[in-house]
C-alpha cells in the first residue's frame, strides 16, 4: 500500500494591515480566508484499529488546525509587532477587540509559513504535512509545499 494524500478545508475571517506597504493594504481591512491542509501517509492497515483504512481521521486533523490556526486567527486583527502598528493594536485591544501580534508582516505568504510550522509540530509521527494553500480572495492565494522547504 502506498502513501495517500488527504486534504481538509477550513475558513476563517481575519483582519490585518501591512505596515509600510505602498497600496491600499496599508489600511486595516479583512479577508475571508480559505485554508487547504494536505497531509500524506499510509492508510492504517491493521483491521482491528478503529481508524482502519485512514491516513489520519479527518476529525483529528480538524482538531489540530482549529486549535492552532482557526480559533487563533478567526475574527482577529493581525499586526506585525515589530512596527508602530503596536500602538493601534494596543488601542484596539484596550477597547475589547481581538488583536493578534505576530513577528512578521501578516501577508498570506508569511501567514502560510507560520501555519505550516504550527501544524507540523502537532501532526502524528507517521503523518507528513504535504502542502498548504491560503486563499485570501477568489483570485489570490499563497501556497507552501514541504518538498520545497
Amino acid at each position: 500500500m502506498g502513501n495517500i494524500r488527504i486534504t481538509k478545508l477550513f475558513s476563517f475571517e481575519t483582519g490585518h494591515a501591512l505596515y509600510g506597504y505602498d497600496g491600499k493594504c496599508k489600511n486595516v481591512h479583512g479577508h475571508s480566508y480559505k485554508l487547504s491542509v494536505t497531509v500524506f501517509g499510509r492508510p492504517i492497515s491493521d483491521n482491528t484499529n478503529v481508524k482502519f483504512g485512514m491516513v489520519i481521521d479527518f476529525t483529528d486533523l480538524k482538531k489540530i488546525v482549529k486549535e492552532e490556526i482557526v480559533e487563533v486567527f478567526d475574527h482577529a486583527t493581525v499586526f506585525n509587532k515589530n512596527t508602530p502598528h503596536v500602538e493601534l493594536a494596543k488601542e484596539l485591544s484596550d477597547r475589547g477587540h481581538n488583536v493578534l501580534l505576530v513577528d512578521y508582516q501578516p501577508t498570506s505568504e508569511m501567514m502560510v509559513i507560520d501555519f505550516a510550522k504550527k501544524i507540523q509540530k502537532r501532526l502524528p509521527e507517521n503523518i507528513q504535512l504535504h502542502s498548504l494553500k491560503l486563499q485570501e480572495t477568489d483570485s489570490s492565494y499563497a501556497e507552501w509545499y514541504a518538498s520545497e522547504n
